[in-house]
């Protein structure tokens, strides 16, 4: 279905269905989808190098992300091996190393972990935000079961909160903010499937998949 290498990551609000349509427009592009839980590091009394392996291990059967997590474990490169090891900065650094180096790989999809601002300046790149307003996500979070009913709403806008502040801190920039992405879409309206079907027809338009 591609015509040309393409990249596309998702920025979402909590609860508006975002890695959903991430996932389901991998499936529909044919693409891989890294989403939080493959990039996300996990730092413990252990060290750095067991959340390298980690990582790979997080999606095993993904043998491109396994070469590259594996292949960065030298004993003197990038990210620091000082007594920054296993700080946050330091994660944020080696994870956006892995994201850049899969988006020199192949076409995939990313999902989160401020990757529109890490792969900047890529060429065919896709910036997508999704969002909803709160009566949908709340439905959304309510048939998860995540929370209790009198906390879903509290624990939307702690997530939310969580997610700019995460932004803000490694990009400068607002999490929300208009001109950090190509297309926004409203889940709460158009739903997880038609989210989907908006993003194939901006790709097709931009000539980044055959109409």
């Amino acid at each position: 279905m591609e015509e040309k290498k393409l990249i596309i990551t998702i920025g979402r609000q909590y609860g508006s269905g975002g890695a959903e349509v991430g996932k389901k427009l991998g499936k529909a592009l044919g693409l891989e989808v890294y989403d939080k839980e493959i990039l996300k590091m996990t730092s413990d009394e252990s060290g750095i190098r067991e959340s390298y392996f980690h990582l790979a291990d997080e999606r095993a059967g993904n043998r491109l992300l396994y070469k590259i997590v594996h292949s960065m474990i030298p004993e003197d490169t990038s990210p620091s091996l000082g007594a920054d090891l296993v700080s946050s900065d330091n994660l944020f650094r080696f994870q956006s190393s892995v994201i850049r180096k899969l988006a020199q790989e192949e076409s995939c999809i990313f999902i989160g972990r401020c990757a529109e601002y890490v792969l900047s300046g890529t060429e065919n790149l896709v910036s997508v935000f999704i969002y909803a307003d709160m009566e949908a996500r709340t439905a959304r979070i309510r048939e998860k079961g995540y929370y209790a009913e009198e906390d879903i709403v509290k624990n939307i806008k702690r997530m939310d909160r969580e997610r700019r502040d995460y932004h803000r801190y490694y990009t400068g920039k607002d999490w929300e903010r208009l001109e950090n992405y190509d297309i926004l879409l409203n889940s709460g309206k158009l739903g997880v499937d038609g989210c989907v079907k908006s993003i194939m027809e901006y790709l097709k338009i931009r000539g980044l998949i055959e109409g």
